[in-house]
């Protein structure tokens, strides 16, 4: 009885996911067209689906700070590169408001402190300072009352991240044929942006146009994102979805039984090295071997223009303790070190497609990415 209990509330909670409501005037699902609401702003405050407790529990951490965003994404509330930048843009409206309140015209004199605290929060993914530059760069003057014109902009960073998560999909599905199996890592879905998603953005347009036939997702370790978020995000939507531990990613491969792999990225450099959750560059590897596409789906925010090549990302680390235990089990021995990088890059050269929100290239290059920004 419990277990259903908590399950009846656990479908509650999601249910105005389900059923669509209203954000920043527009229907949710007519934007999202899927089930899944990982982030929004509620009076005044910003609501994110805490990723930690999913898929056993559905719960929303309500942010009313911008310290309470900055505690989200270091602990991974919330999670993929466009969905941090959309909660930084938020932070940023609560940090404000927060200043004006209190310090009037002297606020933007008062909030450097914040900026900082939300740019330091997640090293790797460039959405991150992509939005905060967006922001920033929009401060009124001090006899403007900032708060309605930072809000609306933070709106409608939300509603463009959706409609390029909507244009990647429809761009990345002509390359998937009738009866493709596809194989992605990690979460790239509406989890990790505003919604719809990049990765599964493709996925979900592929399977809309009835070219997809599964999709296989590994489990990610050591945060299992593929197997708790990726899994369950796909079955919300009825899509056809296995799980395959991360080794058994060749094996499928040598089998002949994948089309493409597609992931999604954190950053991709100007020459078009991308990094991506660790073992993407394996996936790559992989893929090359056996003759099987390798597709980058990402929106242009994700592109650093200042990184030349993959070797000046960042790449951050986390504590060794995400991988020598889970969720507060010890599972290796005590005493045992861990090195824990969350991400690698993938050269450009292995990468035979990247997705954007205005096109494809085929095999990125400097000059081919490049030539994007000027569309």
């Amino acid at each position: 009885m419990r277990q259903f209990l908590g399950r009846l509330d656990g479908a509650l909670k999601l249910l105005p996911t389900l059923i669509g409501d209203f954000v920043c005037g527009h229907n949710v699902m007519t934007e999202h067209a899927s089930r899944v609401r990982a982030i929004y702003w509620e009076s005044h405050g910003l609501m994110l689906l805490d990723q930690r407790q999913l898929p056993d529990q559905i719960e929303y951490v309500r942010c009313d700070s911008v310290e309470h965003v900055v505690a989200a994404i270091e602990t991974m509330v919330v999670r993929g590169a466009p969905a941090i930048g959309i909660a930084a843009a938020y932070g940023v409206v609560l940090a404000v408001s927060s200043a004006f309140e209190q310090y009037g015209r002297k606020w933007p004199g008062r909030i450097a402190d914040d900026i900082d605290a939300l740019k330091n929060s997640r090293p790797t993914a460039v959405n991150l300072k992509w939005a905060l530059d967006a922001m920033t760069e929009c401060f009124p003057g001090p006899d403007i009352d900032p708060r309605p014109l930072l809000l609306d902009l933070a709106h409608r960073l939300y509603r463009e991240d959706i409609a390029a998560n909507r244009a990647i999909g429809d761009h990345g599905a002509l390359y998937l044929e009738p009866g493709a199996q596809v194989l992605t890592h990690c979460n790239a879905g509406a989890l990790a942006t505003a919604g719809y998603g990049t990765a599964l953005g493709v996925i979900r347009s592929a399977w809309d146009s009835g070219n997809l036939q599964r999709v296989y997702a590994t489990e990610t370790r050591p945060w299992l994102q593929g197997a708790r978020l990726t899994a369950w995000e796909l079955q919300q939507d009825g899509i056809p979805v296995t799980l395959i531990a991360d080794n058994a990613a060749a094996h499928l491969m040598r089998e002949g039984n994948i089309s493409c792999v597609i992931t999604g990225a954190d950053r991709i450099a100007a020459n078009g090295d991308v990094a991506n959750k660790i073992g993407t560059y394996t996936l790559a590897l992989c893929a090359r071997e056996h003759g099987v596409r390798f597709m980058v789906a990402a929106p242009l925010s994700t592109i650093d223009q200042t990184a030349s090549n993959g070797d000046a990302i960042p790449i951050e680390q986390r504590p060794g303790e995400e991988l020598l235990g889970y969720q507060g089990f010890q599972i290796a021995p005590s005493g045992i070190p861990a090195y824990n990088p969350v991400f690698d890059v993938t050269p450009a050269a292995l990468i035979d497609t990247l997705v954007t929100e205005v096109g494809t290239l085929d095999k990125p290059d400097v000059c081919s990415i490049a030539g994007l920004f000027k569309t």
